[in-house]
């Protein structure tokens, strides 16, 4: 079965960086959009960042310059390297593999 597994979450100051990972098994990896969406209490789950299979990119305009999607496909790993984090960065961040499966979701708190 699909098994998306994140890591890389946790308390980071204003300004710092985080990269997140998902370890994805279950499905071919190399043939499977990837996505990280994330929710921020009391608000709707909002995708913020997705490749293709080929490579291209997307981005919330929030995140355009600060965040950065890629994927090892040796690793069936995807990455989201988050720098210059603010306090509206806060929510539970998802992995998820061909706008279909999830991961449990893991936390990103940015706070003095």
């Amino acid at each position: 079965q699909v098994r998306l597994v994140e890591s890389g979450g946790g308390l980071v100051q204003p300004g710092g960086s985080l990269r997140l990972s998902c370890a994805a098994s279950g499905f071919t990896f190399s043939a499977a959009a990837m996505s990280w969406y994330r929710q921020a209490p009391g608000k709707v789950r909002e995708l913020v960042a997705a490749i293709t299979t080929g490579g291209h990119t997307d981005y919330l305009d929030a995140v355009k310059g600060r965040f950065t999607i890629d994927r090892d496909n040796a690793k069936n790993t995807v990455y989201l390297q988050m720098n210059s984090l603010n306090p509206e960065d806060t929510a539970v961040y998802y992995c998820n593999a061909r706008w279909l499966h999830w991961g449990q979701g893991i936390q990103v708190t940015v706070s003095s």
